[in-house]
């Protein structure tokens, strides 16, 4: 594995936009299918081919498969002298997913974090789960790199869970696809196989499993592994099965890290970390702050003495300044916190109150340390 562009002073990794980032993926599978999108920068150099599958496993980070080579012998043998790319601001699955899907940074899809602010009101929409009064493609109104190419002439096919079709997630990053359910490894292969035979074509496939263990156990737990072993052994059947001349693409939306109890704060037990947030969005590695009219300078100085190291408390305007979601639409803009908190080592930021279920999770992502940031570019 090659190295990554190097880490800033804070230990973060920004994000690679325009040149190896999620949103780079399908453009540059564009390309190497001779159908260039036009418009889209390309810096991931992959070989020509008549057709393509994009195989993404949530959760992957490049960093855990060098860890844990062992358990990933395939996935190991592909990332010897591969080069990384780099999830989006925040590194969680709906940003990264309408990254890659779209092909447009976190700033212009509009797609900001696992919960962000609908604007003008005081509710959050959950990007996972959605919320049925927000229209998914007034929300994501951009064509999407899929759709995109589809109507180019290429045969673009999404593999996913029976469950995830028509869901404002799919819609705002992967509309224009043809959408085949399959729920089991062994569907998820033979529909690839059967979509990818027409040229030329670009199949996704997704598969969950690796995060939702990751979540729940852990990235150091025995559970975590055995999944890593049966992600790895899908990902060489899937080559078996595919053509020679179609080549496969290993990618994932985003690392993670294990964060234990003692590095958790809890918003709700810190007196003072409320004062002037009239909402709290995002996830516990990277909280989206809406703060109270001219509260933002106070906001900023309580979370910062009370997170010291454990955080970057930035301003709407210093964490845009600083690239982090690339160029912002002025629609997205307001779905940014007024406040954004980033975390470093395994610290979370959580909330009993109004985010229970994260206090139960292990594993968790959505910051900017290369554990998160770091995605497998692998072609087989």
């Amino acid at each position: 594995m090659t190295a990554a562009p190097g880490a800033g002073p804070s230990g973060f990794l920004p994000p690679a936009y325009g040149d190896r980032s999620l949103a780079d993926v399908v453009p540059s599978v564009a390309r190497a299918l001779g159908v260039p999108l036009d418009g889209h920068p390309v810096g991931l150099e992959l070989p020509e081919a008549p057709s393509y599958v994009v195989f993404l496993v949530d959760g992957m980070g490049a960093e855990l498969i060098a860890r844990h080579g062992h358990a990933a012998p395939y996935l190991s043998s592909l990332a010897e002298g591969a080069a990384t790319g780099t999830a989006g601001v925040p590194s969680t699955t709906a940003t990264s997913l309408t990254s890659l899907g779209t092909g447009l940074a976190p700033g212009v899809h509009g797609l900001v974090g696992f919960t962000a602010r609908i604007p003008g009101t005081d509710r959050l929409l959950n990007h996972l789960w959605w919320d049925k009064t927000v229209d998914p493609v007034e929300w994501q109104p951009h064509p999407t790199a899929l759709g995109r190419l589809a109507r180019a002439g290429v045969h673009v096919t999404s593999v996913n869970k029976r469950d995830f079709d028509g869901t404002g997630l799919t819609v705002a990053s992967q509309r224009g696809a043809t959408y085949v359910g399959a729920d089991r490894v062994g569907e998820r292969i033979a529909a690839t196989v059967a979509a990818s035979a027409d040229e030329p074509s670009l199949t996704y496939v997704y598969d969950s499993d690796l995060d939702w263990t990751g979540h729940k156990f852990g990235v150091a737990s025995t559970q975590w592994l055995q999944q890593l072993a049966m992600v790895d052994a899908e990902a060489e059947q899937l080559r078996e099965a595919l053509p020679a001349s179609t080549r496969l693409l290993v990618v994932a939306d985003h690392g993670m890290v294990d964060s234990p109890r003692t590095s958790r704060v809890d918003v709700d037990e810190v007196e003072g970390m409320r004062d002037g947030v009239a909402l709290l969005g995002g996830e516990a590695r990277f909280r989206h702050l809406y703060c109270s009219a001219g509260a933002v300078a106070d906001v900023v100085d309580t979370w910062r003495e009370v997170l010291g190291d454990a955080a970057t408390v930035l301003t709407r305007e210093d964490a845009v300044g600083r690239g982090w979601f690339g160029d912002v639409a002025p629609g997205v803009l307001p779905r940014l916190g007024d406040v954004m908190v980033a975390c470093h080592g395994d610290a979370a930021i959580i909330s009993t109150r109004d985010f229970p279920y994260e206090d139960t999770l292990v594993g968790l992502h959505g910051s900017l340390t290369p554990a998160e940031m770091l995605i497998p570019v692998l072609v087989g």
